[in-house]
């Protein structure tokens, strides 16, 4: 079976009913050395977390998840032409929503993709981590470059069990870049710039820049006169996975 019938074969399987025996076939299909007779057992570390109370996890959720993780965890996460579009079709069935020719790269994890929405063209690299358990929402053309994080939640400095909740925005064309943080409740606003390593603690206006710890604004975004799609946020040579 080529790489283009076995996507197939699992776009057709997580379609239907996800349960044990489809997330086995699927795991047939990634080449994932797994004890099959135990899928039916399995928890996944999200449903120990506080917040999986309130949100909670489907038997679909919670295999979704696990195919997710596990895949990075398989020389065919190496394959781009393989796990790209395998984790697209993941997201489309885990998150609350997802957009067209959504791209992650490899070791993307988050906590409660069911608490995640994406718009179009949207783009992950690798090692990028979303605390979900607040929600976030990210808009068409964004893109989270290597190693940023979203966070949306925190906790009591008096009483460790106390946790405070707020959701994270990303408005459309807003580029978070390399090890940049964010912080619960935050917005940023359509077509801003974080800086690389930057810490975001205050909301973030439409068209700036902003670096540092805490990050604070620097200039304006040099645009060239350019805005939305003439920004040409195209992820990957030639917007290869974007020709939905």
């Amino acid at each position: 079976m080529d790489i283009k019938e076995r996507l197939r074969s699992i776009e057709t399987i997580a379609g239907s009913t996800m349960d044990a025996g489809g997330a086995a076939r699927i795991l047939d299909m990634m080449g994932a050395c797994f004890p099959r007779e135990i899928l039916g057992e399995i928890k996944i570390y999200s449903e120990y977390l506080p917040k999986a109370e309130d949100i909670g996890f489907t038997e679909e959720q919670r295999y979704l998840h696990f195919l997710w993780d596990t895949l990075d965890k398989t020389p065919m996460a190496a394959v781009a032409n393989f796990a790209i579009p395998l984790r697209r079709i993941i997201a489309k069935r885990l998150f609350k929503s997802c957009g067209k020719n959504f791209i992650a790269e490899e070791n993307v994890r988050f906590n409660f993709g069911h608490n995640i929405e994406v718009g179009d063209d949207v783009f992950f690299n690798r090692g990028v981590f979303l605390d979900s358990k607040g929600g976030i929402s990210i808009g068409n053309r964004c893109a989270l470059a290597e190693g940023a994080e979203i966070y949306t939640h925190s906790h009591s400095q008096s009483n460790h069990v106390k946790r405070t909740y707020a959701g994270v925005t990303i408005k459309d064309f807003a580029c978070i870049y390399s090890h940049a943080t964010i912080l619960p409740g935050i917005t940023i606003g359509a077509q801003a710039i974080v800086a690389a390593k930057s810490l975001v603690s205050q909301d973030v206006a439409p068209n700036m820049m902003v670096a540092g710890i805490p990050a604070k604004v620097v200039r304006e975004r040099h645009n060239g006169g350019c805005t939305r799609s003439q920004l040409n946020h195209v992820w990957l040579h030639k917007g290869v996975f974007q020709d939905e």
